[in-house]
């Protein structure tokens, strides 16, 4: 059966030191806008929030992530933070958590803007020895 190969974890590395963290997929919400940027919504219990955080502490936002959803294979993103969930209904011992998350972009050759020469520069011809 098919769902049997699927693992219900979601896993996240840091590509620069190989740390790896793994979130249960059942408590992951994925949400995605047009601009490539997706939010994790995680809501679990306090302690593994605390891991999470912790996880991301050292890293810069635009650290450098594999991201493997269910043991289906890598992808690349970039690291963007982490923010607090707005909804407080939830029991003493569940925290609400967001993650953000980017697609790296690979820009068309059309998207980069040319550079001006601003050095006027140019060297004298062959330096004797």
């Amino acid at each position: 059966m098919l769902s049997s190969e699927i693992s219900n974890k979601i896993r996240l590395t840091i590509i620069k030191t190989g740390e790896s963290i793994e979130l249960d997929q059942r408590r992951v919400q994925i949400r995605e806008n047009k601009n490539g940027l997706m939010a994790l919504s995680y809501i679990a219990p306090i302690f593994e929030a605390m891991d999470l955080e912790d996880f991301f502490e050292n890293l810069d936002s635009s650290g450098k992530l594999t991201m493997n959803i269910g043991g289906t294979g890598d992808v690349n993103v970039n690291f963007r933070g982490i923010i607090e969930g707005r909804e407080k209904n939830f029991s003493r011992n569940l925290d609400h958590k967001i993650l953000l998350l980017e697609e790296p972009k690979c820009h068309k050759p059309a998207e980069y803007i040319p550079i001006k020469r601003t050095s006027k520069f140019r060297p004298r011809g062959k330096i004797s020895e």
